[in-house]
């Protein structure tokens, strides 16, 4: 599922990498704050450029995600996602207490 974000010149393809979202991601992405949707849109450009950029602290979950990788939207939120080589799939979005109780 493509993730309807309003950015100029949106391409699903970002050096060689696929990124998809999945349709839960995408009912939590549309009923989130508009901050948090900002951020995310912010997060996803330098996420683009390079997914290992400091300020997402892009890392590998333990435990039952540890198929999941997480970055950094704001100080509270995350966006969870499953890396493969040339294809990254967004699977949910939400705060911290949120996503790991």
């Amino acid at each position: 599922m493509i993730l309807n974000l309003p950015l100029n010149g949106w391409i699903k393809k970002a050096r060689n990498m696929q990124i998809n979202f999945s349709r839960k991601f995408c009912k939590i992405y549309a009923k989130a704050p508009e901050e948090i949707k900002e951020s995310f849109k912010e997060r996803l450009l330098v996420f683009k450029n390079n997914k290992f950029d400091k300020i997402l602290n892009n890392h590998q979950l333990n435990g039952d995600y540890s198929f999941l990788r997480s970055i950094n939207i704001t100080g509270d939120w995350r966006a969870l996602f499953i890396d493969s080589d040339e294809v990254v799939k967004f699977i949910i979005l939400g705060n911290h207490n949120n996503l790991y109780k």
